[in-house]
Order: C-alpha cells, then sequence, then structure tokens
C-alpha cells in the first residue's frame, strides 16, 4: 500500500465527522421538537443505577411512562451523564413524550442540558471535521503535486 492510497483513505476521517456532525444536530433538533410539542405525562423510574468508580462514571435508568390515552412506553438503559443525574434521582420523573420520534421521551428537568449537550457535540464535531477535511486535502494535493513533478522530470 502506497502513502497515496493511505491519503485517499483518510477521506473518510472527515466524512465520518462530518456525519456525526449531523447526527447530533438531528438529535438536539429531535430532543427541542419533543420538549416543546410533545405531552406531558410522568415517567415511573423502574431502575436507577449509578456507577461511582474512578474510572466508569454514569447513570442508568429504565422508565415506563402511561400516557392518557392508556398507552405505555418503556425505555430501558438509558445512560446519563455522570454530572447531571443526580436531577434525576426519584421514583417518578416529569417528562415530554412525542411518540414515533427518534427522542420519543425527555425528561424535562434536563431536557435544556440535553439539547445544549448535544448542541455542543455538533459543534466541536463541525470544527473537528473542518480541520481534518483541510488536513487531508493539503496531504492529498501535496502527495499529488510531488507526483506529477517526479513524473514530469
Amino acid at each position: 500500500m502506497t502513502i497515496r492510497t493511505i491519503a485517499r483513505a483518510a477521506w473518510i476521517l472527515p466524512v465520518l465527522l462530518f456525519g456525526l456532525t449531523v447526527h447530533q444536530g438531528m438529535t438536539a433538533r429531535s430532543l427541542n421538537a419533543t420538549l416543546t410539542e410533545g405531552e406531558q405525562a410522568v415517567a415511573q423510574v423502574t431502575r436507577y443505577e449509578r456507577s461511582d468508580r474512578k474510572d466508569v462514571t454514569h447513570v442508568s435508568l429504565d422508565l415506563t411512562v402511561e400516557l392518557a390515552d392508556g398507552s405505555i412506553i418503556t425505555k430501558e438503559n438509558l445512560a446519563l451523564p455522570y454530572s447531571i443525574g443526580h436531577r434525576v434521582e426519584a421514583d417518578s420523573l416529569d417528562v415530554r413524550v412525542l411518540p414515533g420520534t427518534a427522542q420519543e421521551v425527555v425528561i424535562t428537568s434536563i431536557g435544556r442540558t440535553h439539547v445544549s449537550i448535544a448542541l455542543s457535540n455538533a459543534l466541536f464535531a463541525f470544527v473537528i471535521f473542518v480541520m481534518a477535511f483541510i488536513g487531508v486535502r493539503a496531504w492529498n494535493r501535496h502527495l499529488d503535486r510531488k507526483h506529477a513533478e517526479s513524473t514530469t522530470a
């Protein structure tokens, strides 16, 4: 495998970063839609687990939501950042529900924080995408110039 082949294959990095940017932007939009347009409900916390280990700190929980029409939505293994996990230590939580969306259930008390996290993830991914795009493009152009010089000499 030549260095030019590796340089061409490096284009996968900016493509993946752009995909991550779009994904996080869509996640933020979906979270916000559920928060603003979703039906208010109360979710029962059926499991709450907090890991306090030094190497792994997170909160995981399971929710069961009964909607006004009698239907039930169950969400399992919802992972939350440790820094906001303490805000959901309760037997029941106020939630917003918008069935059929990517983010059907959003915990009201931390919803805005989740939207902010997703937006900041999208912003960071976009900045790194731009840097990777410029770097890979410059590397490929440099190799193309070197190759053109060596074939004309």
